[in-house]
């Protein structure tokens, strides 16, 4: 059996904290193994994720902390502004895949 004693108490924060973590790692910001490995993003994951945050911002709403209420609402903002620029990176890395273009000092040319 194992020890309980090392986890966390549970709270609100921590949740929180928990389910930006797992978003973060959807998103692929947080990088596992090798320095070289890329982790790939799960947009619809992290999306799913972020919106469940929103939820509890919006079910909570009046019951929590200044602080609880600070770090959900700083937490979703930061998360839904990475979501849109890991976004837009995938979309422009499949294009380049998908079109042939290559990026040469910051602007692309069709290659042939």
């Amino acid at each position: 059996m194992s020890d309980f004693t090392s986890l966390p108490p549970a709270s609100f924060t921590f949740l929180i904290l928990s389910l930006r973590a797992q978003a973060e790692m959807q998103l692929g910001l947080v990088q596992f193994g090798e320095e070289d490995e890329k982790a790939e993003p799960e947009l619809p994951l992290a999306r799913h994720t972020i919106d469940m945050m929103g939820v509890l911002l919006e079910k909570t709403k009046g019951n929590l902390t200044l602080d609880e209420q600070r770090l959900l609402e700083n937490g979703l903002t930061e998360l839904r502004f990475r979501f849109v620029q890991v976004s837009d990176e995938v979309a422009k890395s499949k294009a380049q895949s998908e079109g042939g273009t290559e990026t040469q000092g910051g602007t692309e040319t069709q290659s042939a």
